[in-house]
């Protein structure tokens, strides 16, 4: 017979949360099995699929690391003060990638918006509340016309007008005393005429702040510091793409007077332009953890892994009639091997598009990406292993 004084001695040899919970004692029940996982999405009728396209938003971007999400899962059972939090994790960041001042945004898109808002304001707390009128304020950001892409419209959240140039001559005239910045997509940086470091130039020759928009642009490891270092005054990234961090996560860093000044848009501060734009403790810490990681990795190790996901795939139909499959990397976004494969009509009757659908259609589901004449295939969001799924379905679909 178990008596209450040996029932308490042996209490005092558990540990003391997971004894006492763990054992059942303490609800006075026997003790419960673990929870069955639920299997939310498939609750839902949400079906999820392979992932060969890559960190796209509409696809959900990328899967955390198990670190980030450990921060992330941390983070929600405290509480802190959401400026003392950007403060820390800001001075942290500018540390790690060697730049002035940092701080965590709701994604790049929102890093353009704080960014260009500050920029336009500087620390006058009148003007930040008055944006996006701009009376009496400069209006104007000079970009390059290969360079307008949708996100283009995160600048024009802050009520400037954007500026196309083609050429030098161009961007030289366009400079006025309205021009507030000039705004650089880096993922075009080898479609437009003037690239990288002599827009940088120019901005310097007339004294106009530079934003570069870096949303994809890791690998490699070197351009989260690189963009600030060749002159750029403002660099932002996306956390849910190449560096595997939070989807709703983003980072502005920088010269440190830009930084302060986009923060003042920032929530938790109200009756601005960037309130909605709003990340929580579990995005800020977990963008930090998501840096760490991401410049610890072995990054040879991650690039040889995607050589041979990729060569897997290749060769899956590099054998079949009217197929012609092509390892490439892009130069500048998604900067990782990749493949690319055509068909000719002539040879085969299938499509790109068709193949497409059968991929998504089928079991699993795969989603790739193209056009009319290709299917984009890349492996950096692949889980290892995977790539054989996305191997065997292209050849079983191509020879049928």
């Amino acid at each position: 017979m178990v008596t209450r004084r040996t029932l308490l001695k042996r209490l005092g040899t558990l540990p003391l949360v997971g004894g006492l919970f763990g054992t059942g004692l303490m609800a006075g029940s026997p003790v419960q099995s673990p929870a069955i996982r639920r299997d939310y999405f498939k609750e839902l009728g949400v079906r999820t699929f392979i992932n060969a396209a890559g960190t796209y938003t509409f696809m959900t971007g990328c899967l955390m690391r198990p670190e980030v999400i450990e921060a992330y899962n941390y983070a929600t059972n405290e509480f802190v003060l959401l400026d003392d939090l950007q403060d820390k994790v800001g001075a942290r960041i500018a540390e790690l990638l060697h730049c002035e001042a940092a701080t965590i945004t709701a994604g790049a898109a929102s890093a353009i918006t704080l960014g260009t808002a500050g920029v336009l304001s500087g620390m006058d707390p009148e003007k930040v509340i008055q944006i996006p009128d701009l009376t009496g304020m400069k209006s104007e950001v000079i970009l390059q016309k290969s360079h307008v892409i949708g996100y283009a419209h995160a600048i024009r959240n802050c009520g400037v007008k954007l500026i196309e140039v083609e050429t030098r001559k161009e961007l030289e005239k366009a400079i006025n005393e309205k021009t507030a910045m000039m705004w650089f997509f880096n993922g075009n940086n080898y479609v437009g005429e003037i690239q990288d470091q002599e827009w940088v130039e120019v901005a310097r020759k007339h004294g106009i702040p530079t934003f570069n928009d870096c949303a994809a642009d890791v690998p490699p490891v070197d351009n989260l510091w690189k963009y600030n270092k060749m002159g750029f005054d403002m660099v932002a990234f996306s956390g849910g793409k190449g560096l595997r961090g939070p989807q709703s996560g983003g980072l502005l860093m920088g010269k440190k007077k830009y930084i302060d000044a986009a923060r003042l848009h920032a929530p938790p501060r109200g009756n601005t332009v960037g309130r909605g734009m709003k990340v929580n403790k579990e995005e800020i810490l977990g963008m930090l953890v998501t840096i760490e990681s991401y410049l610890e990795r072995d990054h040879e190790a991650d690039w040889a892994l995607w050589e041979k996901q990729v060569q897997i795939m290749h060769d899956a139909v590099a054998d079949i009639k009217g197929v012609k499959p092509e390892i490439h990397v892009p130069k500048v976004a998604n900067h990782v091997p990749s493949l690319r494969i055509s068909m000719n009509a002539d040879e085969t009757e299938w499509t790109p598009d068709l193949v497409r659908q059968e991929l998504r259609e089928g079991h699993p589901s795969i989603e790739t990406v193209g056009g009319k004449d290709s299917i984009g295939i890349t492996p950096w969001m692949l889980i290892p292993g995977q790539e054989r799924a996305v191997a065997s379905r292209l050849r079983e679909i191509l020879l049928s």
